[in-house]
Protein backbone atom coordinates (compact mmCIF):
# COMPACT_ATOMS: atom_id res chain seq x y z
CA UNK A 1 0.00 0.00 0.00
CA UNK A 2 1.30 3.45 -0.92
CA UNK A 3 1.92 5.97 1.85
CA UNK A 4 -0.71 8.26 0.33
CA UNK A 5 -3.34 5.56 0.75
CA UNK A 6 -2.40 5.03 4.40
CA UNK A 7 -2.52 8.77 5.05
CA UNK A 8 -5.91 9.04 3.39
CA UNK A 9 -7.24 6.30 5.67
CA UNK A 10 -5.82 8.13 8.71
CA UNK A 11 -7.43 11.39 7.59
CA UNK A 12 -10.79 9.65 7.27
CA UNK A 13 -10.38 8.09 10.72
CA UNK A 14 -9.35 11.44 12.22
CA UNK A 15 -12.41 13.12 10.70
CA UNK A 16 -14.65 10.51 12.33
CA UNK A 17 -12.97 9.97 15.70
CA UNK A 18 -11.56 13.39 16.63
CA UNK A 19 -13.71 15.74 18.78
CA UNK A 20 -14.99 18.79 16.93
CA UNK A 21 -13.12 21.26 19.14
CA UNK A 22 -9.83 19.55 18.33
CA UNK A 23 -10.59 19.40 14.60
CA UNK A 24 -11.57 23.06 14.54
CA UNK A 25 -8.47 24.18 16.43
CA UNK A 26 -6.18 22.14 14.18
CA UNK A 27 -7.91 23.45 11.04
CA UNK A 28 -7.42 27.06 12.17
CA UNK A 29 -3.75 26.39 12.98
CA UNK A 30 -3.06 24.67 9.66
CA UNK A 31 -4.73 27.47 7.73
CA UNK A 32 -2.58 30.04 9.53
CA UNK A 33 0.61 28.07 8.97
CA UNK A 34 -0.15 27.55 5.28
CA UNK A 35 -1.10 31.20 4.84
CA UNK A 36 2.15 32.32 6.48
CA UNK A 37 4.10 31.02 3.50
CA UNK A 38 6.79 29.60 5.77
CA UNK A 39 7.06 26.38 3.78
CA UNK A 40 7.94 28.41 0.70
CA UNK A 41 10.78 30.10 2.57
CA UNK A 42 12.34 26.86 3.81
CA UNK A 43 15.61 25.65 2.30
CA UNK A 44 15.12 24.28 -1.19
CA UNK A 45 17.05 22.43 -3.89
CA UNK A 46 20.42 24.04 -4.58
CA UNK A 47 20.87 25.52 -1.10
CA UNK A 48 23.63 24.44 1.24
CA UNK A 49 22.28 22.09 3.89
CA UNK A 50 23.07 22.91 7.52
CA UNK A 51 25.53 20.41 8.93
CA UNK A 52 24.62 18.82 12.24
CA UNK A 53 25.81 16.65 15.10
CA UNK A 54 22.84 15.15 16.96
CA UNK A 55 22.35 12.33 19.48
CA UNK A 56 20.68 9.08 18.51
CA UNK A 57 18.46 6.97 20.76
CA UNK A 58 21.46 5.58 22.65
CA UNK A 59 23.15 8.93 23.19
CA UNK A 60 25.75 8.43 20.47
CA UNK A 61 26.46 11.48 18.35
CA UNK A 62 25.76 11.32 14.63
CA UNK A 63 27.55 13.73 12.31
CA UNK A 64 26.14 14.78 8.94
CA UNK A 65 29.65 15.41 7.63
CA UNK A 66 30.71 11.88 8.54
CA UNK A 67 27.64 10.35 6.90
CA UNK A 68 28.11 12.39 3.73
CA UNK A 69 31.57 10.91 3.26
CA UNK A 70 29.77 7.63 2.50
CA UNK A 71 27.26 9.10 0.03
CA UNK A 72 24.06 11.15 -0.13
CA UNK A 73 21.95 11.59 2.99
CA UNK A 74 18.15 11.24 3.15
CA UNK A 75 16.74 13.16 6.11
CA UNK A 76 13.12 12.87 7.28
CA UNK A 77 11.85 15.42 9.78
CA UNK A 78 8.83 14.33 11.80
CA UNK A 79 6.91 15.52 14.86
CA UNK A 80 6.98 12.58 17.26
CA UNK A 81 5.80 9.06 18.04
CA UNK A 82 2.49 10.49 19.29
CA UNK A 83 1.57 11.44 15.69
CA UNK A 84 0.03 8.56 13.70
CA UNK A 85 0.77 10.32 10.41
CA UNK A 86 4.45 10.46 11.37
CA UNK A 87 4.48 6.77 12.24
CA UNK A 88 2.93 5.92 8.86
CA UNK A 89 5.60 8.01 7.18
CA UNK A 90 8.43 6.28 9.06
CA UNK A 91 7.02 2.87 8.21
CA UNK A 92 6.89 3.83 4.55
CA UNK A 93 10.50 5.04 4.67
CA UNK A 94 11.49 1.70 6.20
CA UNK A 95 9.68 -0.13 3.39
CA UNK A 96 11.77 1.80 0.86
CA UNK A 97 15.00 1.73 2.91
CA UNK A 98 16.76 -1.11 1.08
CA UNK A 99 16.07 0.47 -2.30
CA UNK A 100 17.35 3.83 -1.05
CA UNK A 101 20.48 2.29 0.46
CA UNK A 102 21.03 0.39 -2.77
CA UNK A 103 21.48 3.76 -4.45
CA UNK A 104 24.28 4.63 -2.04
CA UNK A 105 22.37 6.80 0.42
CA UNK A 106 22.17 6.81 4.21
CA UNK A 107 18.87 7.38 6.04
CA UNK A 108 18.17 9.29 9.24
CA UNK A 109 15.01 10.63 10.86
CA UNK A 110 14.97 13.77 13.03
CA UNK A 111 12.47 14.70 15.74
CA UNK A 112 12.38 17.15 18.68
CA UNK A 113 11.24 14.40 21.03
CA UNK A 114 13.52 12.91 23.68
CA UNK A 115 15.88 10.02 22.82
CA UNK A 116 13.71 7.74 24.99
CA UNK A 117 10.61 8.62 22.96
CA UNK A 118 12.59 8.23 19.75
CA UNK A 119 13.54 4.76 20.98
CA UNK A 120 9.82 4.01 21.20
CA UNK A 121 9.43 5.18 17.59
CA UNK A 122 12.37 3.06 16.53
CA UNK A 123 11.06 -0.09 18.18
CA UNK A 124 7.35 0.23 17.43
CA UNK A 125 7.94 1.10 13.78
CA UNK A 126 10.70 -1.54 13.44
CA UNK A 127 13.13 0.90 11.88
CA UNK A 128 16.58 0.01 10.57
CA UNK A 129 17.79 3.63 10.44
CA UNK A 130 18.59 5.96 13.36
CA UNK A 131 16.33 8.59 14.87
CA UNK A 132 18.12 11.73 16.01
CA UNK A 133 16.92 14.16 18.67
CA UNK A 134 16.75 17.81 17.62
CA UNK A 135 16.19 19.63 20.91
CA UNK A 136 13.87 22.64 20.56
CA UNK A 137 13.97 22.08 16.77
CA UNK A 138 17.27 23.92 16.46
CA UNK A 139 18.23 22.04 13.28
CA UNK A 140 14.70 22.33 11.91
CA UNK A 141 15.00 26.09 12.43
CA UNK A 142 18.15 26.17 10.29
CA UNK A 143 16.22 24.43 7.52
CA UNK A 144 13.41 26.96 7.97
CA UNK A 145 10.77 24.42 8.98
CA UNK A 146 10.45 25.08 12.75
CA UNK A 147 7.15 26.41 14.06
CA UNK A 148 5.41 26.68 17.43
CA UNK A 149 1.68 25.95 17.90
CA UNK A 150 -0.50 28.67 19.36
CA UNK A 151 -1.46 28.62 23.03
CA UNK A 152 -5.01 27.81 21.94
CA UNK A 153 -3.90 24.67 20.12
CA UNK A 154 -1.61 23.72 23.01
CA UNK A 155 -4.59 23.77 25.35
CA UNK A 156 -6.73 21.69 23.03
CA UNK A 157 -3.95 19.14 22.56
CA UNK A 158 -3.40 18.87 26.30
CA UNK A 159 -7.11 18.33 26.90
CA UNK A 160 -6.97 15.59 24.30
CA UNK A 161 -4.07 13.94 26.14
CA UNK A 162 -1.20 15.10 23.93
CA UNK A 163 1.36 17.17 25.82
CA UNK A 164 3.96 17.89 23.18
CA UNK A 165 6.17 19.74 25.66
CA UNK A 166 6.37 16.59 27.79
CA UNK A 167 7.11 14.39 24.78
CA UNK A 168 9.88 16.80 23.79
CA UNK A 169 11.20 16.61 27.34
CA UNK A 170 12.03 20.28 27.82
CA UNK A 171 8.58 21.88 27.85
CA UNK A 172 9.10 23.23 24.34
CA UNK A 173 6.21 22.85 21.91
CA UNK A 174 8.40 23.58 18.90
CA UNK A 175 7.70 21.23 16.00
CA UNK A 176 9.09 20.75 12.49
CA UNK A 177 6.86 20.92 9.48
CA UNK A 178 7.08 17.39 8.06
CA UNK A 179 9.86 17.40 5.48
CA UNK A 180 12.12 15.11 3.52
CA UNK A 181 15.50 16.16 2.13
CA UNK A 182 18.21 14.56 0.03
CA UNK A 183 21.60 16.08 0.72
CA UNK A 184 24.28 15.38 -1.88
CA UNK A 185 27.83 14.45 -0.87
CA UNK A 186 28.98 18.04 -1.43
CA UNK A 187 26.41 19.29 1.09
CA UNK A 188 23.93 20.79 -1.36
CA UNK A 189 20.24 19.97 -1.18
CA UNK A 190 19.22 17.81 -4.14
CA UNK A 191 15.60 17.14 -3.08
CA UNK A 192 13.28 19.00 -0.72
CA UNK A 193 9.63 18.37 0.10
CA UNK A 194 8.01 20.36 2.90
CA UNK A 195 4.32 20.33 3.74
CA UNK A 196 2.79 22.54 6.44
CA UNK A 197 -0.17 20.14 6.54
CA UNK A 198 1.06 17.24 8.68
CA UNK A 199 -1.50 14.86 7.16
CA UNK A 200 0.28 14.93 3.79
CA UNK A 201 3.76 13.47 3.13
CA UNK A 202 5.71 12.64 -0.05
CA UNK A 203 6.22 9.02 -1.04
CA UNK A 204 9.67 7.91 0.19
CA UNK A 205 10.39 6.35 -3.19
CA UNK A 206 10.23 9.82 -4.76
CA UNK A 207 13.83 10.36 -3.67
CA UNK A 208 15.08 7.43 -5.78
CA UNK A 209 15.24 9.19 -9.18
CA UNK A 210 17.25 11.95 -7.52
CA UNK A 211 19.61 9.41 -5.96
CA UNK A 212 19.96 7.63 -9.31
CA UNK A 213 21.09 10.90 -10.92
CA UNK A 214 23.53 11.59 -8.09
CA UNK A 215 24.94 8.08 -8.42
CA UNK A 216 25.37 8.57 -12.16
CA UNK A 217 27.10 11.90 -11.56
CA UNK A 218 24.28 13.87 -13.14
CA UNK A 219 22.98 17.02 -11.46
CA UNK A 220 19.61 16.29 -9.81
Amino acid sequence: MLLDEKLRALRNREATDTPDDVKNAVAIELKALISSGQAGRALKVGARAPMFVLPDTEGNTVSAEALLKKGPLVVTFYRGFWCPFCNADLQAVEAAADRIRGLGATLVAVSPQTPANSRTSLQENKLSFPILSDKNCELADKFGIRWVPSEALEGVYRNFGTDVGAFNGDGSWALPMPARYVIAKDGTIAYAKINPNYTHRPEPGDVCPVLEKLKAGVGA
